[in-house]
């Protein structure tokens, strides 16, 4: 699923997905939308794949712990 914070922080919260994978792009902005909210609790994951690309774009595998 992409583009859809609200629904994966949705989804994370009730347990309801095995794994999350995030693409980080090496870009430095002043300001943005935040992926997760605060307050919304820890929720603890294990990195289990990561691969980095020429262009410094990272992905990275997380499940829950």
């Amino acid at each position: 699923m992409t583009g859809s914070a609200t629904l994966v922080s949705w989804l994370l919260r009730e347990g309801l997905l095995d794994e999350l994978h995030l693409f980080v792009f090496p870009v430095v902005l002043g300001s943005g939308k935040r992926l997760f909210r605060d307050g919304g609790g820890k929720l603890p994951l294990k990195l289990t794949d990561s691969a980095a690309f020429e262009t410094g774009v990272v992905h990275l595998t997380y499940t829950k712990a």
